[in-house]
């Protein structure tokens, strides 16, 4: 298997610190609002990840935090008046159901960065000894960047690149560009949002939370941290810092997924576009929220519009639909035989691709090949070779958190998945309709061309417009 180290820019190949086993940190939630489709594509992204590691054989270990401290939470928890431990824990149950709402597996260990406050202390002081870290004014501790030679060297940045830190308050500081480990308390913050320790009361920084974490559940030394690209730098380039700095060999491989973009600007919270996991999926079954955000190239970007859910509305109807009536001719392959294949029992072509950094492009095209199979051999009333296609199915889908006889999926209502296919057909059709009239003739037929890309057939007729996708007429 190799997968693509962004901090070396290249693939290699993946060699665990521990045969057999892999540890996998993950950036997880800042529990400051809800949960919306740019946190669960980290998420989706990882969770495939997770999956094929597993399929491959490895047990895996994976390590997903919930940062339940940080200023915005302190800030929009006295703007709402909420107690700020309260504010979080609500959240963090928002994160989790929207987690198994899109079929995400569990992590070995979701920790909190407030129960570990102790190891933050121990860390610290660590980087302190070994002359990586100083205290300023009572209560904050800042990591010095010119101590340590590789400091930038995840993004590949020198300290010649880098801007001075925008908090202007932060006057202790011996250099513009040192980064706070532990924080004093702000003026008006709560009692309840502070700890002792030997430099003075206050509270973690952002980026120790992490290190401190992913060296207790993974050891000093571990495999794979993943996050969003977002976070590259400052985050993760000083998580690397403040663990090298302790002497620590920290992550050996780093994985990065791209964003997701609305209307082809990056989604985000400041342009009014965040797309709540909630809401989405009052609209849309959940099934086809995952399959549109998890199966695009974790490096490639999600551009996210009734577009996109379409095109994957209109796969999961052919996929689901081949599975239900492979099923009602031969039975159900029971879920142990599925989960009883390994990669040796998978297409070659499948396992080439998902060994090719996560190729899961390639690996959807696969899955179609057999589907196509599979219909063919109900048509033939070849039930031999139709339990073996849905079997290879299921299986190559279940890698990609999408068989539809497990859970989630087999107890949600997946019969409304052609419903939601047709609501969003006839919105783009009418977009087209209205492209006609205004006799914007290119962008009609580029509205065509989105649902022919998504095999949807469009015929004009003097009886109206007509589409069709897998032999049903909508």
């Amino acid at each position: 298997m190799k997968i693509f180290d962004s901090k070396t820019k290249s693939l290699r190949e993946f060699v665990p610190l521990h045969p057999g086993q892999v540890g996998i940190y993950l950036c997880g939630a800042t529990v400051q609002g809800s949960p919306h489709i740019g946190h669960m594509r980290s998420m989706l992204a990882f969770d495939v990840l997770v999956r094929w590691l597993r399929i491959s054989g490895y047990d895996v270990r994976m390590i997903r935090n919930v940062t339940d401290i940080d200023d915005k939470i302190l800030a929009k928890s006295a703007e709402n008046g909420w107690l700020w431990w309260a504010w979080a824990y609500r959240f963090e149950k928002e994160f989790t159901e929207a987690y198994r709402t899109l079929g995400i597996l569990e992590p070995t260990y979701e920790p909190r960065a407030t129960g570990h406050v102790p190891e933050m202390i121990t860390l610290i002081a660590r980087l302190i000894e070994r002359g990586h870290a100083y205290v300023g004014r009572p209560g904050n501790v800042y990591f010095d960047v010119t101590s340590l030679p590789d400091y930038g060297s995840l993004t590949n940045q020198s300290l010649a690149d880098l801007n001075a830190d925008e908090d202007t308050s932060e006057t202790d500081k011996r250099n513009p560009l040192d980064f706070a480990l532990w924080k004093a308390p702000k003026a008006g913050e709560p009692e309840s949002a502070a700890w002792d320790t030997p430099w003075g009361r206050g509270r973690p920084g952002w980026h120790i939370e992490c290190s401190a974490m992913a060296g207790k559940y993974l050891g000093e030394s571990f495999d794979i941290h993943a996050g969003g690209i977002d976070l590259r730098f400052p985050h993760h380039e000083n998580e690397q810092a403040q663990s090298h700095g302790a002497g620590y060999g920290f992550a050996q491989y780093w994985m990065h997924n791209a964003w997701v973009t609305i209307e082809g600007e990056k989604m985000s919270k400041s342009l009014g576009n965040s797309l709540t996991v909630a809401n989405i999926v009052r609209e849309y079954p959940p099934v086809i929220v995952r399959l549109a955000l998890g199966t695009v190239h974790y490096r490639s970007t999600v551009a996210y519009s009734p577009a996109t859910l379409t095109e994957a509305a209109a796969v999961w109807d052919r996929l689901a639909g081949f599975v239900a009536r492979a099923v009602d001719v031969v039975g159900e392959v029971p879920a142990a035989e599925i989960a009883g294949l390994t990669r040796e029992d998978l297409p070659a072509e499948f396992v080439d691709a998902m060994d090719d950094d996560l190729n899961v492009s390639a690996a959807l095209a696969v899955i179609h090949e057999h589907v196509t199979n599979g219909n063919n051999a109900l048509a033939d009333n070849d039930h031999v070779s139709l339990r073996a296609e849905q079997t290879m199915v299921r299986a190559m889908l279940n890698v990609l958190g999408l068989d539809p006889c497990a859970d989630p999926w087999r107890q949600s209502d997946n019969g409304g998945t052609h419903e939601a296919l047709a609501a969003l057909v006839e919105r783009i059709l009418a977009e087209r309709t209205q492209a006609r009239a205004e006799k914007d003739w290119a962008k009609a037929d580029a509205l065509r061309d989105t649902l022919m890309q998504a095999g949807i057939t469009v015929e004009d007729s003097a009886d109206g417009v007509r589409w069709a996708v897998g032999g049903e007429r909508g």
